[in-house]
């Protein structure tokens, strides 16, 4: 069968700790990862998310600005191929739900002016739980970006690609750095990407997982 393997991807995947500084991403692979980021799924399609994506060593030091107090991490955004900034919204105003909703139906969401309303309603309804109930729309918001995190390294991985997320960088150095909350938005991971050094300790340690019989309940 042609199908991937997910078992094997999921078992080549790791943190990469030391990246080769002298390989880069393909143009076709980074295409790729991109789709992974714009297709990401997120509650009621909310995309509250943005990217800001360097390949180059101006970018990358501007990244790396975040990584000061972090002297671990900043081999890693400089010598990887790509880096990206994960940044969520910090609030799902009435502009950008507009946003949102206009895009679905410039895309042919909805059948008729009714279902377009519909939609609308169904996603401000959650969004309200959110503000209003729980009061955690930020985080909720910044918890879709994380759907997203997961769903681009498990593309990356399945492309071959080596990656590590970072929350070790300062990410208020960051948000002003590229003007994120001004946006609306604010940084809350860095991942890099490329392929990893012959050097890198943590690709031949073995894999370590809790037991089936602790995170799993059948029933």
């Amino acid at each position: 069968s042609n199908m991937m393997n997910v078992q094997d991807i999921v078992q080549k995947r790791y943190s990469t700790k030391s990246f080769d500084a002298s390989k880069k991403i393909s143009a076709e692979d980074f295409a790729q990862i991109e789709a992974a980021l714009r297709y990401s799924p997120s509650s009621v399609n909310i995309q509250p998310w943005h990217f800001v994506i360097t390949d180059n060593e101006a970018g990358k030091a501007r990244v790396a600005k975040s990584a000061e107090n972090f002297p671990y991490n900043l081999p890693k955004i400089i010598n990887a191929s790509h880096v990206i900034v994960f940044a969520a919204r910090v609030h799902a105003d009435d502009d950008y739900l507009a946003g949102v909703l206009e895009q679905e139906d410039k895309d042919g969401r909805f059948a008729t002016a009714e279902n377009k309303q519909m939609g609308d309603n169904a996603r401000r309804t959650f969004l309200g739980i959110h503000r209003d109930q729980m009061q955690d729309e930020t985080q909720w918001l910044s918890r879709q970006v994380h759907i997203n995190l997961g769903f681009t390294l498990f593309a990356a991985a399945a492309l071959g690609v080596d990656a590590v997320p970072l929350e070790g960088v300062d990410m208020a150095v960051l948000d002003q750095e590229f003007g994120l909350a001004e946006k609306g938005y604010r940084a809350v991971a860095v991942v890099a990407l490329g392929y990893r050094a012959e050097d890198d300790f943590n690709a031949k340690l073995p894999k370590s997982r809790l037991e089936n019989e602790v995170i799993f309940t059948k029933v």
